[in-house]
């Protein structure tokens, strides 16, 4: 009697509950592992940014420089 179908329903419902529970810890470090991976991806997006806000305000800077470099040999040109 003990090979009958419903004395072996209860200890496959516990495996099947082991083996969930097993899939739920695993998905719990896969989620903390992309967690980790988004914070990594942030940070990078921002140096990026913080990098062409830099290059641009360089550029910009070395703009103003050349263009009062060209207003002075204008004017000497003209005086001369």
């Amino acid at each position: 009697m003990a090979n009958e179908p419903v004395d072996m329903i209860m200890p496959m419902l516990r495996e099947i509950r082991g083996e969930m529970l097993e899939i739920r810890g695993e998905l719990g470090a896969v989620k903390q592992q992309l967690h980790k991976l988004e914070i990594g991806q942030k940070s990078i997006r921002n140096a990026l940014t913080a990098d062409t806000m830099l290059s641009k305000f360089m550029t910009g800077d070395f703009e103003e420089r050349i263009s009062e470099l060209e207003s002075k040999v204008e004017t000497l040109m003209k005086g001369t």
